[in-house]
């Protein structure tokens, strides 16, 4: 049986924490970095972090004067619920999820604060631009030339299972305090994780229960705690996660608000290596052994290795999809496995 270990993260690693300043100090940083790290006070002077600094009700009432008249996406759970935004016994999902204007998410919040109730109340990764005006400008961040999607979080307690993500992401805690637990990529075995195709927010998590590790069950998962690193943010605190490194998120304080970017160092045209995974599960997998055997060559040598044996003896004008790909060769290969896939 498990048993509830709160002191699990006294015995972690702490992520490092760099220096910066708001010239090129933070571009430099960021600039090719694969390894996590923590930027203390980035946005300390926000006017939404002042605001949070006075209380949750300031913080919702900035949010809420530059909120559009739109519905947000929300997650509610059920009386009674724990913050864990999981899943439940069956597989399915531990919360409903609806949709409603912000002044009445905050409202339903207001009353449950001013009543001492504790509600599960989460809005994930709202689309800035789409849902707010002038939020972004009024709360503002130099990422040099890079084309940031802008998410902002905002909720109750909550934790959220170790996901990873494809881009890199620059999370800034506005609200509240934040608790990341980091894992690098090669970890996914020893995190356990579940389906792909059915999950709390798009992306496999872990099944394992950090606060009370079933360790019986999930053995490994020891193995992963031991490259483990955490940090707790505080409103002002930033954290870079670098592409495809796992990370458990908790709100820890009663109302929390994260802001964060994400983008790509590769080229927008290329597409989602999570899309190319889900298509080799339909078409290769479930091969016999001598064909899967015959696949994995020649994805070692077209994609993994890509030597020059795969284009030397072609004519340069002729290489197609072989040769470097431009947003026009990506198109011609989206548009034929659209038309591959639609058969």
């Amino acid at each position: 049986m498990a048993e509830r270990d709160g002191a699990i993260y006294d015995r972690l690693a702490r992520v490092p924490e760099r220096l910066w300043d708001k010239g090129a100090g933070l571009d430099a940083l960021l600039e090719g970095a694969r390894e996590p790290f923590v930027l203390r006070g980035l946005v300390a002077d926000w006017p939404l972090v002042e605001a949070a600094k006075r209380s949750p009700r300031a913080a919702r009432q900035h949010l809420l004067d530059h909120a559009r008249d739109r519905p947000f996406a929300v997650s509610i759970g059920a009386p009674g619920h724990d913050g864990r935004l999981f899943y439940d016994a069956d597989m399915a999902m531990n919360f409903r999820s609806g949709t409603g204007k912000l002044p009445d998410i905050f409202a339903g919040i207001d009353t449950a604060e001013a009543r001492g109730e504790q509600r599960t109340v989460y809005l994930a990764s709202i689309d800035i631009p789409a849902h707010f005006d002038g939020l972004d400008a009024a709360n503002p961040i130099d990422l040099g030339d890079r084309d940031a999607l802008k998410s902002i979080w905002i909720g109750t307690k909550t934790r959220i299972a170790a996901h990873n993500d494809f881009p890199d992401n620059l999370a800034c805690c506005a609200a509240g305090r934040r608790r990341f637990t980091l894992f690098p990529p090669d970890q996914f075995a020893n995190l356990y994780l579940g389906p792909i195709d059915n999950t709390p927010a798009g992306r496999a998590v872990s099944m394992v229960d950090f606060d009370a590790p079933d360790l019986a069950a999930f053995p490994r998962f020891v193995e992963a705690m031991a490259h483990a690193m955490t940090v707790e943010l505080d409103p002002g605190d930033a954290l870079f996660i670098p592409s495809m490194w796992w990370h458990h998120v908790e709100g820890l304080e009663p109302f929390n608000i994260l802001v964060n970017y994400w983008w790509r160092s590769t080229p927008a045209f290329l597409g989602q290596p999570q899309e190319a995974l889900n298509h080799a599960i339909l078409a290769i997998r479930d091969l016999p052994e001598a064909d899967k055997a015959i696949w994995r060559a020649l994805f070692d040598h077209y994609v993994f290795e890509n030597g020059a044996d795969v284009t030397d003896h072609i004519p340069e004008a002729a290489r197609s999809i072989l040769a470097p790909l431009t947003p026009e060769s990506a198109g011609r290969l989206r548009a034929f496995l659209l038309r591959s896939l639609s058969r």
